[in-house]
């Protein structure tokens, strides 16, 4: 999955002119030079899970945060399918333990570059958190509403997945920043996982087709694919 992590860097960077770090992150070269950084930061063997955070700058310097995770089941964190909804996982796919709630945000939000490559300005995000009146500890994520059209975008921290027509849909997300294609959130790293993989394909999902109690999936580089379930306030 680092390669997916750094393609989604080095996109915004050459988005934004940052040349000296797309020069840093591009390439073999470029992938090589971020495993090793993360293997300094971390050591060989590190005892137990760990949450890493790439920080790049304008002038391509690269830096690796660290801190503790809980851990996740390999079958959660990178699945080779989603289950159905209304009937148990079986012992191969990611495993409905640990149920996040969703609520749906009462204000919609603006696209821009910031939801797009969602970067350490996520002002948006927090606002939307606040207004559900919750921190990023509680297990619960909020889904954030397209001011275009009501569309959801995505989650504060995560990429949501519905169960429309027989098969999981994620709303769809431009290749290049735009500001008339997509939904306006972000090309995340699971999202990708699950698109190549054929886990989900892309729907626009209008906020007002959710429904209180349904079933769904959000999923993101850290805690993998979580199950959770609709609260309509």
């Amino acid at each position: 999955m680092l390669d997916f992590h750094r393609d989604r860097l080095l996109k915004a960077a050459t988005h934004w002119g940052w040349q000296s770090a797309a020069d840093q992150l591009s390439g073999d070269d470029g992938l090589s030079y971020l495993a090793q950084l993360i293997a300094n930061a971390v050591g060989p063997s590190h005892p137990t899970p760990l949450k890493l955070k790439i920080v790049v700058s304008r002038q391509g310097d690269i830096r690796i945060e660290h801190s503790s995770t809980p851990e996740v089941p390999i079958h959660n964190l990178l699945p080779a399918r989603l289950p159905d909804p209304s009937r148990p996982s079986l012992e191969s796919e990611p495993q409905k333990c640990s149920s996040y709630t969703v609520l749906l945000d009462q204000v919609s939000t603006t696209r821009s570059e910031y939801t797009h490559f969602k970067t350490t300005k996520r002002a948006m995000y927090d606002a939307a958190r606040q207004r559900a009146g919750i921190s990023y500890a509680d297990p619960i994520e909020v889904l954030v509403v397209s001011q275009d059209d009501g569309s959801v975008m995505e989650g504060t921290f995560t990429t949501p997945y519905f169960w429309r027509a027989g098969r999981w849909v994620t709303p769809p997300v431009a290749a290049q920043f735009s500001w008339e294609e997509g939904n306006g959130g972000q090309d995340g790293t699971s999202r990708r996982w699950a698109l190549e993989r054929g886990l989900a394909s892309e729907q626009v999902i209008d906020s007002k087709s959710l429904i209180n109690g349904e079933e769904c999936w959000i999923s993101n580089g850290v805690r993998g694919f979580i199950p959770a379930t609709i609260r309509l306030l």
